[in-house]
């Protein structure tokens, strides 16, 4: 029976642990912020790049990896008859995962690729399973399988602090942001569907808190949980907050606050977190 290897790219925002654990591959988007282009995770820390980002006066550019790192990747790991499952970030917001299905096409190996229809952890906890299975020895069958089911059971909520990365990457106008920010307005969106979908506007980080821990107790009542994720960008604190009340309401405390990747916290700005969750 061949061996199946699981690749991702870096808007995983996997731990060093889990991906030395299971083995995964991991490749890298890039980022060029002030002329200079950097891999992500790989020359540039989530911190580093936040404290780049607040310096700057441009927003900056992440680019998906080019299909020859795909196709280098491909190659070298069905040398031995492996088959690979590549598993990527919506590709509603990158052409990540079109650079990996092109690399799939020229490869000499055999490549499944898919589209995650989400980021960050939400994206991990495909990965995570697909990896798991792939070391018990199941099937590609199976594999893809269990990953619908996670994709189709899970949830991504991502709130943003402040928006000035929207005005600077052109999404909104400097006269709505002023006003935005006159009256505190935090936008809350889910990322239904692998899109960026806009469903609450609240005024503080307290009604953030109480409207997804809220949404959280009502989408798993009556579930198991079977995985939480909590990552921010430099918004340690709210989600701190969050975290907090999640145990308080649910008593569910298996998880862990992360940074995010440069590539995500680029679109989101300062002090966004994002919140994730999938159930049985």
């Amino acid at each position: 029976m061949s061996k199946i290897k699981i690749v991702t790219d870096s808007t995983v925002d996997l731990t060093d642990d889990e991906i030395k654990e299971l083995d995964i591959h991991v490749v890298p988007l890039s980022i060029t912020i002030d002329g200079e282009t950097f891999l992500d995770r790989v020359d540039l820390t989530p911190s580093a790049f936040l404290d780049k980002m607040k310096a700057s006066d441009e927003l900056p550019k992440s680019s998906q990896p080019p299909t020859g790192a795909f196709l280098e990747l491909y190659d070298e790991l069905g040398k031995d008859g492996s088959e690979v499952v590549s598993i990527h970030m919506t590709g509603n917001m990158s052409g990540t995962v079109r650079s990996a299905e092109s690399a799939a096409e020229m490869s000499e190996s055999r490549v499944t690729v898919v589209d995650s229809r989400f980021i960050s952890r939400g994206l991990a906890f495909q990965v995570l399973e697909a990896a798991s299975l792939a070391k018990q020895g199941k099937s590609l069958e199976d594999i893809l399988a269990a990953i619908e089911e996670i994709r189709n059971k899970t949830n991504l909520f991502v709130v943003v602090d402040t928006l000035e990365n929207l005005v600077k990457g052109g999404r909104i106008g400097k006269g709505r942001a002023m006003i935005g920010s006159l009256l505190n307005i935090k936008p809350i969106a889910s990322l239904a569907g692998g899109e960026y979908t806009p469903v609450a506007k609240v005024r503080s980080h307290s009604q953030v808190v109480k409207y997804l821990s809220n949404q959280f107790v009502e989408d798993v009542k009556g579930k198991t949980i079977r995985g939480v994720g909590l990552v921010h960008a430099d918004g340690l604190k709210l989600a701190q907050s969050l975290k907090n009340k999640i145990i308080e309401k649910t008593g569910f405390e298996d998880f862990d606050i992360a940074e995010t990747t440069p590539i995500i916290s680029t679109h989101t700005g300062i002090g966004a977190i994002g919140f994730m969750y999938y159930t049985d």
